[in-house]
């Protein structure tokens, strides 16, 4: 039996940074438990590899079930099964987010720490910002954020350009609160090499601290329950079964895995349970509920009249966020278009070789739908079942028709005829049924599972607004699990700002 005064469960991004973090204070004793290795393979640094890492064997490749909503597809979800997490899997964009997801966020736990102007400073701790020192940006943080200029293709400038003719605002990046508007994509980029949250905060000299321990090729199975604490983490390492105890218990295993595992160790709807074989410690109606995801089409598809050059990014270069309908709206943004220099399509699409098309992603920042997750059984190997209810709403529905016209529309401006050819899909002479059909076939998820076990100020809420597990002593939980809403953009940002929050505002000392 291995025994420590802190264990975090799950070594992506948000658990490396709570282990550094947490680890500081010379006199607690860590532990970090992660199911996959340490990550070795060489293409995780190479920005433009990053589509292909999808399904290698430090993918956890969840399958949702069929989606009503796409067409009856089945949906692949990439998480990062290594230490950092699915930050060695991510397209590597930096985006805090818009001021009013945060209010979101404020208005269902009561806690100002969650604001924009609440998270800023970990925000701005976390962050080494091309732009930094400016009082918004942050420098000298853990992790690059590097805001492109020369290097961006010469397609994504012309849609840039295409995007300002038609009234969008040129913004400094997506990180100052204003979103609405056209930019090249800030990316976690340090001299052409991606930078993981592993490598940001869990540096050699991290790693050598004597009471900082990183145990890989650990799957914790259950958390052992007495009364209202957690007394040991029952694991599967590489010689076997290990029980490890902790004076307190951080899960940080993602948005699948954190519920999954609390449904194994009987905290959560009691009917889910039952269903699976396991029994009832703690009932929580909410644990694997909320589910939520943003989804990207893909994609509105141009052939190209001469040879797009190869990205010298990650193919999704720039994302510009808008009001459905209105180019010259402000405020929070209601829709996104994004370029891709390259023939991005789901695969319902072939492809045409690469240098010969473009396509333009188009989506919805903050979908109504709302779906959940579930184990199917007692074991950590028992097939999770993952039903994020893909564009259930007429809300979602609408504002995907919105992304899609506004793809459209830049995607047919002079700004962009040196480029265009002809739009490839979903072509030419649409009615909105057709349209519909296109959205169900294009759609894939742009990976930001998050909500399963939401904070609020209500009892019903699976973690206060501290982080702490309704129900139990001694455990919070710290990852994308936690947030109620999602942010408009990315979420990998406000995942590391959240638990920067937690490791300096919350966590006992």
């Amino acid at each position: 039996m291995l025994h420590f005064d802190l264990a975090i469960v799950g070594g992506g991004s948000a658990g490396a940074l709570l282990a550094a973090r947490l680890s500081e204070d010379e006199a607690r004793r860590v532990v970090l438990i992660e199911a996959g290795g340490e990550p070795n393979d060489p293409d995780i640094a190479k920005p433009a590899a990053w589509p292909a890492l999808q399904g290698r064997d430090y993918d956890w490749d969840y399958r949702t079930e069929p989606q009503a909503g796409t067409a009856g597809r089945v949906h692949h979800w990439a998480r990062g099964r290594a230490i950092g997490g699915s930050s060695l899997l991510h397209a590597m964009g930096h985006m805090r987010g818009h001021p009013d997801d945060f209010a979101d966020w404020v208005e269902v736990t009561g806690d100002q720490r969650w604001s924009w102007d609440g998270l800023l400073p970990a925000f701005m701790a976390i962050e080494d910002h091309s732009l930094g020192g400016d009082g918004v940006h942050g420098k000298g943080g853990p992790l690059p954020v590097w805001l492109p200029g020369e290097e961006v293709s010469p397609v994504a400038l012309a849609y840039i350009e295409a995007g300002a003719a038609l009234g969008l605002r040129r913004i400094r990046g997506h990180n100052t609160g204003e979103m609405v508007g056209v930019t090249p994509n800030s990316l976690t980029i340090r001299n052409g090499r991606r930078v993981t949250v592993s490598e940001a905060w869990l540096t050699p000299s991290v790693r050598a601290r004597k009471n900082l321990t990183i145990l890989t090729g650990h799957l914790v199975c259950r958390l052992k329950l007495e009364g209202s604490r957690v007394v040991a983490l029952e694991a599967v390492g590489p010689e076997g079964p290990v029980e490890i105890t902790s004076e307190h218990i951080i899960l940080s295993a993602g948005s699948i895995e954190s519920p999954a595992l609390l449904m194994r160790s009987g905290i959560g709807p009691e009917d889910v349970l039952a269903a699976a074989g396991v029994t009832c410690r703690i009932a929580a109606p909410d644990v694997g509920r909320n589910l939520q995801d943003h989804l990207l089409g893909a994609g509105n598809l141009y052939a190209a009249r001469q040879a797009v050059p190869p990205s010298k990014l990650q193919h999704s270069e720039s994302m510009a966020y808008m009001r459905a309908g209105d180019f010259e709206g402000t405020g929070r943004p209601e829709i996104v278009v994004g370029c891709g220099v390259a023939p991005i399509v789901s695969e319902r699409f072939t492809p045409p070789a690469a240098g010969t098309a473009y396509s333009f992603l188009f989506g919805v920042t903050n979908p109504s739908s709302r779906g959940s997750l579930k184990i199917t059984g007692p074991e950590a190997g028992d097939r999770i079942s993952i039903d994020p209810c893909y564009l259930q709403t007429e809300r979602d529905r609408a504002l995907f028709r919105a992304a899609l016209a506004a793809a459209r529309e830049i995607g047919n401006r002079p700004e962009l005829r040196e480029w265009r050819e002809r739009e490839l899909l979903p072509g030419p002479s649409r009615s909105q049924a057709d349209i519909d059909r296109f959205i169900a076939e294009a759609a894939i998820t742009h990976h930001h599972p998050s909500g399963t076990c939401r904070m609020g100020k209500d009892e019903g809420s699976v973690v206060d607004p501290d982080l702490r597990l309704r129900g139990i002593d001694n455990v919070h939980v710290v990852d994308g699990s936690v947030l109620p809403s999602l942010t408009a953009g990315p979420i990998h940002a406000a995942i590391l700002a959240v638990a920067e929050t937690f490791a300096r505002d919350i966590f006992p000392n």
